[in-house]
């Protein structure tokens, strides 16, 4: 049997038989032919048609609403994954002719565990994916393949964008987030799927350090903890060559830390344990010191449950900051916490210094950005919550108030004219930003010798 796209191929021969017969004949063979030669070519263009849908798997984009009705916890990224499709002019990402690819399966190990990453969620539909990575079935599907796309942004957003830039303002993180095309990214990742497994790629080297912290904290939690280091009745601090039933539970504490290679039980402050303690302090930012006061141990008995949710905290924290930022040739970073700053140079520190930082009532902000210039001899624009509540109080009392702080009135505000006395000190180092962030000498230059410089 000869189908209508072959028929197409033997019409000539048709013809030349046919000029042997009657003019008449020979008109309805030609109308014959012609008819049998469309009728041939639409079928060959639906037969294409299906070969290519049969190939590449086309997307009904008319259904992709009601995928995300019955699956309501992927809604978010409904546009996102309409992106995806149009970008692939609808193509199954996930599915061709040899079934479900290779990606698809490790991004699945990645959701499923999301937690690894410090993530508090969980994969939605985690049933559904279970039935789709669980049986042997990898036969191409319209559900499958859209949930599949879902679980990949899921997976993108929770761990690479974190929380969204607005809610991280209102904790004073004014980090600039750089705009990420996460369909562009799943296009190298589908050509280069070990690149999801590469660390320090992604992210800064910091979050993946915190990584593997948090693994390490989780298991002592879930092997019981550490318990409370205790000094006995009227000890205010413990030495080295102490023998005291204190020295073997902070031995425990600095063994289960991974500050200390075995637990001795020795009740005895030896210098294994003070070299341990000093391991302490450095891993801690905490200054040097072998004698154990009440201070520090009240810093070695937070417990394990705590420090987990400050690193996932800092995790989340790691996510808004760029990784090239530390791949550039020069930078500075503040430590607010520690109060200190580094200027780093070719990946070695060149400049170490002690900063000053907000109160507990007027927080440092966290921010970055490219610095720009230096100003020698600055105003102070005083900001305006500072005019109202302590210059204008300040005017009440003293008339003479602006004079006496080498003020003035500046078109409505108040500025702190340049000198010894100015709140900047002598220069201020800008990063033009939208939020008036900077950083400045002051002429209070005894603070940078206390060790609380907050």
């Amino acid at each position: 049997m000869i189908s209508l796209c072959e028929v197409v191929l033997l019409q000539p021969t048709f013809f030349l038989i046919l000029k042997k017969i009657s003019m008449k004949t020979l008109k309805c063979a030609v109308y014959l032919t012609a008819v049998l030669f469309l009728s041939a070519l639409t079928s060959c263009k639906k037969q294409d048609q299906q070969q290519a849908k049969a190939d590449n798997f086309i997307i009904d984009s008319t259904k992709i609403s009601a995928f995300f009705a019955k699956h309501p916890d992927f809604k978010d990224y409904s546009k996102d994954i309409m992106a995806l499709y149009r970008e692939r002019n609808f193509r199954y990402v996930w599915y061709d002719k040899g079934g479900r690819n290779d990606f698809s399966e490790v991004l699945y190990n990645r959701a499923s565990q999301i937690g690894v990453e410090g993530v508090p969620a969980e994969l939605p539909y985690l049933n559904e994916f279970q039935g789709i990575f669980t049986t042997d079935s990898d036969k191409p599907d319209f559900n499958r393949e859209l949930l599949i796309s879902s679980m990949y942004f899921f997976y993108a957003k929770k761990v690479y964008e974190g929380l969204d830039p607005q809610k991280s303002k209102q904790l004073g993180w004014y980090l600039p987030r750089e705009r990420v095309s996460y369909v562009q990214y799943l296009e190298e990742l589908i050509k280069d799927p070990d690149l999801i497994s590469k660390d320090k790629e992604e992210m800064i080297e910091a979050y993946y350090n915190l990584r593997k912290s948090l693994q390490k904290y989780r298991d002592i939690r879930d092997n019981g903890g550490w318990g409370k280091i205790l000094l006995p009745e009227g000890k205010k601090s413990l030495k080295p060559s102490d023998n005291n039933p204190a020295v073997a539970q902070l031995r425990t504490r600095l063994h289960l830390g991974g500050y200390l290679a075995s637990d001795s039980k020795n009740p005895v402050y030896d210098d294994e344990l003070r070299n341990a303690v000093f391991t302490y302090c450095d891993k801690q930012n905490l200054k040097k010191q072998d004698v154990i006061t009440k201070e520090f141990l009240r810093d070695l008995n937070i417990p394990v449950e705590a420090r987990i949710k400050t690193i996932l905290v800092n995790m989340e924290r790691c996510r808004w900051l760029s990784p090239d930022i530390f791949k550039s040739g020069e930078y500075i970073a503040v430590n607010i916490p520690s109060f200190d700053l580094r200027y780093v140079r070719d990946g070695k520190t060149a400049l170490e210094s002690n900063v000053v930082v907000g109160s507990e009532l007027n927080k440092t902000v966290i921010f970055s950005g490219k610095m720009s210039y230096l100003v020698f001899s600055p105003f102070w624009n005083v900001p305006k919550s500072i005019i109202a509540e302590e210059i204008m109080p300040g005017i009440e009392k003293d008339p003479d108030y602006l004079t006496n702080h080498d003020m003035d009135w500046n078109d409505g505000d108040v500025r702190q004219r340049p000198g010894e006395g100015n709140s900047l000190g002598l220069v201020k180092f800008m990063f033009p930003n939208q939020n008036n962030i900077y950083l400045h000498d002051t002429p209070a230059k005894s603070l940078f010798k206390k060790d609380d410089r907050a």
